[in-house]
Order: structure tokens, then sequence, then C-alpha cells
């Protein structure tokens, strides 16, 4: 038994860089002044993938990813550490994207896709945090799904098992596929690039990144291997109102970086007496309790 997989990756900015320049005028993200990163939890997702491929011989893991031509580095990532291709969803239509209009764009590149068992994402990316693009990407395919995974055990006989982390502790599911998945960063870790891995698909490219060197062009098209599909708007037949800004109900006013400093600070005895009196009083003044 073998499976087809969608790995659901995002390049995100580092938001431990968040400066005075992180935020356009228009409220979007200001992706150029900040440097680009692997979204963490969709790494955990990755690595959930690449644990179903080595369990079921000729599974195939394929990485979507949305943005900018430079986010074929995202699959390219993938790549290294065992995924089989990938495809960057790229267009100026998509700019400026909230969580609505990103479901959107991606479940129409899925639709493309067409052959899946499973959709993996992170649970949700650094740059919102909001958690709502893969069950919104469930909704719209119409696919049942299973959120806060911490490890999918098995995919066998039509069904997933699949172990979540709640808030009361943790809890073992079974579903059916085709399912979406998204994947807690209390997962494994992913795996480390393969060094044959980097050697060979280090190349690997999407057309517009190559467009400008006619050599580099000429090498990757005749490696089918280093082709990374670039599609937009036309090729996943997506509606235009739907995508972008003019899809987007969600409007960013202001971000700004906010850091936590002490005004005063106490030093208390290492006594028993010293600490009950310190509870006693933190009680009274309603800072625990």
């Amino acid at each position: 038994m073998s499976l087809n997989i969608i790995v659901l990756a995002k390049q995100v900015p580092d938001t431990r860089n968040v400066g005075k320049d992180a935020m356009k005028a228009d409220g979007t993200v200001n992706r150029a002044a900040l440097p680009a990163i692997f979204n963490p939890e969709d790494l955990n997702a990755l690595e959930q993938a690449l644990k179903l491929k080595d369990m079921y011989p000729g599974t195939k893991v394929t990485i979507l990813t949305m943005g900018p031509a430079r986010a074929a580095e995202i699959i390219r990532e993938g790549l290294y550490r065992g995924a089989d291709g990938g495809v960057v969803l790229s267009d100026r239509a998509f700019a400026g994207s909230d969580t609505l209009a990103t479901s959107y764009a991606l479940s129409a590149a899925v639709k493309k896709i067409g052959d899946y068992d499973l959709i993996i994402g992170g649970r949700q990316a650094i740059d919102g945090d909001t958690a709502q693009v893969g069950p919104q990407i469930a909704e719209k395919l119409g696919l049942p799904q299973v959120t806060y995974a911490e490890d999918i055990i098995k995919a066998e006989n039509g069904k997933v098992t699949v172990k979540r982390r709640i808030e009361s502790g943790v809890e073992t599911v079974e579903a059916p596929y085709p399912l979406v998945v998204t994947v807690n960063g209390s997962a494994d870790e992913c795996r480390p690039r393969n060094a044959k891995a980097v050697m060979k698909y280090k190349r690997a490219a999407v057309p517009s990144e190559v467009a400008a060197d006619e050599d580099k062009k000429a090498f990757v098209e005749a490696r089918p291997y280093l082709q990374i599909g670039e599609w937009n708007t036309q090729t996943v037949e997506a509606d235009l109102a739907q995508c972008g800004l003019a899809g987007s109900p969600t409007k960013v006013k202001q971000i700004e970086n906010v850091v936590f400093t002490a005004k005063e600070a106490r030093n208390i005895e290492n006594t028993d007496e010293a600490l009950e009196n310190l509870i006693v009083e933190l009680i009274a003044n309603h800072t625990i309790g």
C-alpha cells in the first residue's frame, strides 16, 4: 500500500526580528524587510509525512506552498529532507491574502493536484497564529479533519489513526481518508537535510527563477527532477474576487514589537516563612488565586 500526501508549507518572516518596517501602509506584512524561514510547525507536518513514506514504500510526498518565486526555497528544503516534489502557487493576485483567501487559493491548487490521500500542514504559521487555514481548506474541499495532531500512527484500510494533543491530555482518533491533518509543534522535529539530496536538488527551481539565465534554464529543463511546479490563478482556475486583498475581509491596522520589562524587584529570603508571607501577599492582591 502507498499513499499520496500533500504537505502544506509556508515561507514566513522570522517574527523574532520584528521592527518598525515590518508592516506596509496597506496593513500587510513587509516580507522583504524580514528574513524568511520555513514555518516551524510545517516542518513538524513534513516529518509526519516522511514517517508515513518510510512506513509505506511507494508513498509520494508533494509540498504545496503559496508565495513569490523565492518561496521555492521551501520546496528545495523539503526535497533535501525526503519529499518527492512540489508546487509554488505564485501570482501577484494572491498578494495580501488573509486566511480566507489563502485557504481558497490552496484548496484550488489541491483540486488541481487531484490525486491525494492526506493533506498535512502545521497547526498555524508564526506570522499569523490563527490556526485557521488547515480547517478552512478541509471545509472548502468537503473533507474530514483532525487538528492538534502529535503523531500520525498509521494509515491502513482507508483509515488514519492519529494521536492528538488536547487541553486535558492526549487522545487517539480514527478518521477516513482523504483527510486533512494539522500538526502541533509538540510533534517530532523534522529530520535534517540529507547530504546526497542536497547535492541532487540544490539547482531545483521554478521557471521564473531561471528565466533570465538561458544556461540555467536549459540545465533544469533537461532534468525533470529539478523542475518545481509554478502555478498561477489561471492554472488553478481561481476566482480573482476571492484572491488576495479583494478576497480578504481581515484588515490589520497596526503591529508593534512589545518588550516586557520589570518595573521593580524584590529579594526574598530563602526561608519557608518568607515564601509563605509572599504567597499570602500575592493572594491578597489577586496576583494569584
